[in-house]
């Protein structure tokens, strides 16, 4: 499915709007509640104007008035992150990530995490709930992010799912099969097939669409 308009998902609780910045095509997506007005932005990859305008256009989404209130990164990845000082100066919001991307992201952009995430963690965010998803292997620690709402998951998958495989490992046979292990294991074992994965870049697929690819995956290597 190819998204043509800021607004990709509305769900009972919360708005999910996606921009696409740079020219590595990055998706930025921005999660915000309908009642509390509070908002989550996952991903600040590029292109501050970019993002400003994303989060303008969500101002209607609650009738109280919107505000941003967290930036999580799903990796540590230069592409991923290369707004994430500019919006947190301009904003003052906290951030978080996986633990183990942490040395990363501060390395590359100055900002140290707030709140470090580690397997079965959960972000709590003005009623946004969102569950962090260790997958080791695109790297030490990408995070998945998903959210719950009205029957509804949307995991916002950065760089470790994507329709027709798993992320980049690096011909690395050691990380390939620990990411699709954790894939397997933490999320398509975990969730249905109705389950939106929006990825770090791209377009959107479901668990259900991918989950008969998963030997083919495995016996291919990558």
């Amino acid at each position: 499915m190819t998204f043509n308009s800021p607004l990709i998902r509305e769900l009972p609780a919360v708005t999910i709007r996606r921009t696409v910045v740079s020219g590595m095509g990055n998706n930025v997506y921005l999660i915000t509640h309908r009642q509390t007005g509070a908002q989550v932005l996952i991903d600040a990859a590029d292109e501050l104007p970019a993002i400003n305008r994303l989060i303008e256009s969500a101002a209607g989404d609650a009738p109280a008035g919107t505000s941003l209130q967290l930036v999580a990164t799903t990796h540590q990845h230069w592409d991923h992150v290369r707004a994430l000082a500019d919006l947190v100066h301009q904003a003052g919001v906290p951030t978080a990530a996986g633990r183990d991307d942490a040395v990363g992201i501060e390395a590359g952009t100055g900002v140290a995490p707030d709140r470090l995430l580690d397997q079965g963690d959960e972000l709590e965010v003005g009623g946004i709930k969102l569950h962090a998803v260790h997958l080791r292997g695109h790297t030490p620690g990408s995070t998945a992010y998903v959210l719950e709402d009205g029957g509804a998951t949307v995991i916002f998958s950065g760089d470790s799912l994507f329709p027709g495989g798993v992320g980049n490992t690096d011909k690395d046979p050691q990380r390939f099969t620990s990411l699709l292990n954790d894939v397997e294991e933490r999320l398509f074992a975990v969730y249905g097939d109705d389950a939106v994965v929006l990825p770090g870049h791209g377009d959107a697929t479901t668990l259900g669409a991918e989950r008969p690819a998963l030997p083919v995956w495995r016996g291919r290597g990558w």
